[in-house]
């Protein structure tokens, strides 16, 4: 089978060897280990690799480098409109030899495959719509149109659309997904945790706007200040590195949170196994990885309500749904720290949630896609 892979995610080659982000590569290396010749659109990255950016497993993979692109700017625009027609050109040429199309959405690459898609009717095509599928959320009109072409049934034929989340009135080729992180050996037992010891959280994720790492950081401020013992590690990277140093800086919270930077997957969970509460105030997520990670090792996830997470809190039964009010939320996990009984039942039902979606039942699910 030769199996095309349309994405947004820059890559990096290095002696031959493709490298991108870890969480995606990882999923990708299910997707393509059964398959014979993968093929992949993306664009090309002149950055170094760093410590989250890991290599496909297949022997035969294809690259077919393409140029990034935004909307951002003016000047960016008028770059697009001469790049667009040479993406469209190598994504079109891909699909003409592709026995299987994948699409990963919603994004840049994205938009413009779906587009290019309609034009092979007969083809076998799945896509991975890796954001906020929900139809009433606040989304930019490229994102509107993507769901809105993957979604009609007549411009998409022979696909079946992943989403995060059981939507109402969804057409029928849209098809509730999951990912994961974890494998069936990896169920070791919980390390104990109480609320007598130093109360522990961890926030993973990009140090960008969208992510508000500096409310994570505001609510362990707030809890230290009603006289918890806490500590907030932040593991990832991003454009509000500065400001967060500056915050903890001028607010002499330097013994209580600490900026960690991109980390190995392994490190991560060690954070995940040691912390009580992962937290998670994002604007915007699809399947938050973060959240089902600190889950599976027994954290408590404290997150809002976006996409499908109030699904994976079970509304609150395994979880805090923030109201991103610092008042409200900062009383929420007060009742909480209060009773000790109410966190370990938390903690009890969000690992056995979480403990459902591992990647030996991934894979099993992405046979079933890939099986003609």
């Amino acid at each position: 089978m030769n199996f095309v892979i349309i994405t947004h995610v820059p890559h990096i080659v290095e002696q031959n060897q493709y490298f991108a982000y870890a969480p995606y590569v990882r999923e990708m290396n299910i997707w393509t280990k059964q398959l014979g010749k993968v093929v992949v659109v993306a664009p090309e990255s002149k950055s170094r690799k760093t410590p989250i950016d890991i290599k496909y497993d297949h022997e035969d993979i294809e690259f077919v480098a393409v140029a990034g692109f935004d909307v951002l700017h003016l000047k960016s625009i008028f770059n697009t409109v001469f790049k667009t027609p040479g993406i469209c050109c190598s994504i079109y040429l891909a699909m003409k030899d592709a026995d299987h199309i994948h699409l990963r959405c919603p994004g840049n690459m994205g938009l413009l495959a779906t587009l290019l898609q309609i034009l092979f009717p007969k083809k076998i095509k799945t896509a991975k719509y890796a954001g906020n599928w929900d139809p009433k959320s606040k989304q930019p009109l490229s994102y509107k149109l993507q769901k809105w072409i993957l979604s009609n049934t007549f411009l998409t034929r022979n696909m079946q659309v992943l989403v995060y989340g059981k939507w109402e009135e969804s057409s029928k080729n849209i098809k509730p997904f999951f990912t994961a992180t974890y494998n069936e050996a990896d169920k070791l037992p919980i390390i104990s945790k109480d609320l007598k010891q130093k109360i522990r959280f961890v926030f993973v994720g990009a140090l960008v706007s969208g992510k508000n790492p500096l409310y994570a950081i505001q609510l362990a401020e707030a809890l230290h200040k009603n006289g918890h013992d806490v500590a907030l590690a932040l593991f990832g990277e991003g454009a509000e590195r500065n400001e967060l140093e500056q915050y903890i800086g001028k607010n002499n919270l330097e013994n209580i949170i600490s900026l960690k930077g991109n980390q190995t997957q392994e490190i991560v969970k060690k954070a995940y196994e040691q912390s009580h509460f992962v937290v998670l105030p994002s604007d915007s997520e699809g399947w938050p990885k973060a959240v089902a990670e600190g889950m599976f090792w027994g954290c408590v996830p404290v997150a809002t309500s976006v996409s499908c997470v109030p699904f994976m809190l079970d509304y609150g039964n395994r979880g805090l749904l923030l109201e991103m009010e610092l008042e409200k939320d900062l009383n929420q996990l007060d009742t909480v720290l209060k009773n000790e009984i109410d966190y370990q039942i938390m903690s009890e039902k969000a690992t056995d949630w979480s403990r459902k979606y591992t990647l030996d039942v991934f894979e099993e699910e992405i046979k079933k896609l890939l099986t003609p």
